[in-house]
């Protein structure tokens, strides 16, 4: 689908909203596996979000982050932690170099929002249930002389926040 470059057709009434549910002219998607279908191809260029198939390509709005990540599996070989989520549309990423897991904290609330890559520049906003379970597994390492809370997964570290910040 990444190889697809069809005419742009216009912007379609359809939007991703940041809880994660799919509306169509104002009206949420009922069906999952509609949802589902859709899902496999959105893609982003740029700043924008697009349904293309290979004839066509239709701009949609998205709120925040296209998907939600509802799930986390913890494991690994070897003892070496491995954190493989689950989206709200079924795919499934395991976070490490290549598909990282980013936070970027709300300077108003100071609440964080954290989100994992799953493929091809579309993220999951993790949930908040989620999160919750890998600030469990939350370590802090030193990271250019600055201690860092965050998470492992893959062997990469993720900093989620100073350290001093959790205080």
């Amino acid at each position: 689908m990444h190889k697809w470059n069809p005419p742009f057709c216009g912007n379609l009434d359809m939007r991703i909203a940041r809880d994660g549910t799919w509306f169509y002219e104002g009206t949420p998607i009922g069906r999952p596996a509609m949802v589902r279908l859709f899902s496999t191809i959105l893609r982003k260029d740029g700043e924008d979000y697009f349904l293309v198939t290979p004839v066509e390509k239709v701009g949609i709005a998205v709120e925040d982050a296209p998907f939600i990540a509802i799930d986390v599996d913890v494991g690994g070989p070897d003892g070496t932690q491995s954190l493989t989520f689950t989206t709200n549309v079924g795919d499934r990423t395991t976070a490490g170099p290549d598909t990282p897991i980013r936070v970027t904290i709300d300077q108003a609330t100071g609440e964080p929002a954290p989100y994992v890559l799953v493929r091809d520049r579309l993220e999951a906003l993790i949930d908040r249930k989620t999160f919750y379970r890998l600030v469990d597994l939350g370590e802090e390492r030193d990271i250019h002389g600055k201690a860092w809370f965050g998470i492992t997964s893959g062997g990469t570290f993720f900093p989620i926040q100073p350290s001093a910040d959790l205080a």
